[in-house]
């Protein structure tokens, strides 16, 4: 075996490996759920446009999506411990910085460079937790940062609707950086040693200068589809960018992205579609159950919290029991249970209309908490167990950058709907009835892709071998 592939220091305690890891995996959707509910106090602060407002979240889940594949690579040739603690450094940095801010402007640049942040943390702590956790009992470990980045989803919007009402916008970051400096210091006193799964081999600037061009072609080009003339050639150019970078990518000996691998590896390739169409079909919910119960039911934004609340809940207590299956069980069958059960909850969301009950709609968040604790922990374990050690980083990296795009396609579903059945009409009492039929047409093609999600993901479940019966 390869030493440098080792963990130099076999005894560094796991619990405090997860500890570290589950601070980081917290703080990045806390920070993107809390900041889009303060953004309206915010837009108030600094006299900001909805187009600047729009910005603040743009551009850090651009940062975050446009560094995942090319941090991974730089993090498996350089030390990922190493990238790792820059980024938690730079985001508790960025984290500080933000309520100073002199102008809306300037925010919106801190912003970029805490989404860079993120994205170094979140592309190697999956790595170095596959790194430090046996095997054997990986499932349980990412069953617990999964319930984490859960937790995250679902305490941003509680927690800072209660300190922007009692101390201020601002303490949704003063409240972060305790965390990200606990996890900083745990990192350099606790986490001894270093993990190189591709030490000396070259970094692909080249590659990693067209997979960013593509993707801030495709991001861009999507969040302006509805209201820009050039959009859909921005997303046609980002297009061609892709085809371009795998291309690229095929023939480069050091690419960023594997292709090679890809190909050559079922369950790894497979997973990362079951990733990409799970989030692609299930993302749009909370966005159409959000305006639903608002417009169509008449419930406040605080009692539609408190209803939408439910199903991170059920993801982040779910999630560590589902982890721990998974290391008992078929990973990968588990997982494909979970997208069976969210394809059943977009079907029963196709029946929802403008006498449904609230307990109607729980039920639906239910089974798709249900689902989704059932697939994410048991897919991540199979995506880190289907690769080499070598190959951590790229693995993270490239799961999370699945999890980013099948967001991206369910809004662009979305707006391309609501286009169609709405076209510039806003959402009132009065459109209702549009509203529900651009809602019920998005579940029915949400639950088709589920269908075909579920396909994928049983492609890559390996066929139980038969004993050869004794003569």
């Amino acid at each position: 075996m390869n030493r440098r592939n080792r963990n130099p220091h076999p005894k560094i305690s796991t619990g405090h490996t997860i500890f570290i890891v589950s601070a980081v995996q917290f703080l990045a959707p806390f920070m993107m759920s809390a900041v889009g509910v303060a953004l309206p106090t915010i837009g108030r602060f600094y006299g900001a446009s909805a187009v600047s407002l729009a910005l603040v979240e743009m551009v850090y889940m651009l940062a975050v999506t446009l560094f995942l594949l090319p941090v991974g690579r730089l993090a498996d040739i350089t030390g990922r411990k190493k990238i790792f603690v820059s980024g938690v450094a730079l985001f508790a940095l960025a984290t500080i910085l933000l309520p100073f801010s002199p102008s809306i402007d300037i925010f919106i640049a801190i912003r970029f460079l805490q989404g860079i942040g993120v994205s170094c943390t979140v592309s190697t702590s999956v790595a170095i937790l596959s790194s430090v956790v046996p095997k054997e009992k990986r499932g349980k470990a990412m069953g617990i940062i999964v319930a984490c980045v859960y937790l995250g989803l679902s305490a941003g919007p509680t927690l800072a609707g209660l300190m922007i009402a009692w101390l201020g916008w601002q303490w949704i970051f003063f409240a972060s950086v305790p965390l990200a400096m606990a996890a900083l210091i745990f990192t350099l006193t606790q986490l001894k040693g270093e993990w190189k799964g591709a030490e000396g081999e070259s970094f692909d600037w080249i590659g990693s200068l067209i997979y960013m061009a593509a993707l801030s072609c495709l991001i861009v080009g999507v969040s302006h589809l509805e209201s820009q003339t050039w959009a859909p050639r921005l997303m046609a150019a980002g297009m061609v960018f892709i085809v371009c970078f795998s291309i690229f990518e095929y023939k480069h000996l050091s690419p960023i992205l594997d292709i090679r691998l890809v190909l050559s590896n079922r369950v790894f390739a497979f997973s990362n579609i079951a990733t990409w169409i799970n989030y692609a079909a299930s993302f749009g919910l909370t966005f159409f159950f959000s305006l639903y119960l608002q417009v169509v039911k008449g419930m406040s934004a605080q009692a539609t919290g408190f209803v939408l609340i439910a199903q991170p809940i059920i993801q982040a207590a779910l999630s560590p029991l589902s982890g721990t299956l998974s290391d008992k069980i078929s990973a990968s069958k588990l997982s494909t249970a979970g997208m069976a059960i969210c394809a059943a909850g977009l079907g029963v969301a196709t029946f929802l209309g403008q006498d449904t009950r609230t307990w109607q709609v729980l039920v639906v968040l239910v089974i798709m908490g249900l689902g989704f604790a059932a697939f994410s922990t048991p897919n991540m374990t199979t995506v880190m167990g289907s690769v080499e050690p070598r190959h951590y980083g790229i693995a993270s990296s490239l799961v999370a950058t699945m999890r980013s795009i099948g967001m991206l396609t369910a809004m662009t579903i979305t707006t391309l709907l609501l286009s169609m059945f709405m076209g510039e009409a806003k959402v009132t009492t009065a459109t209702a009835p549009q509203f529900l039929q651009t809602m019920h047409t998005a579940f029915i093609i949400f639950a088709g892709l589920s269908l075909v999600g579920i396909i994928f993901s049983m492609a890559r479940v390996e066929p139980t071998k038969t004993p050869a019966r004794k003569r």
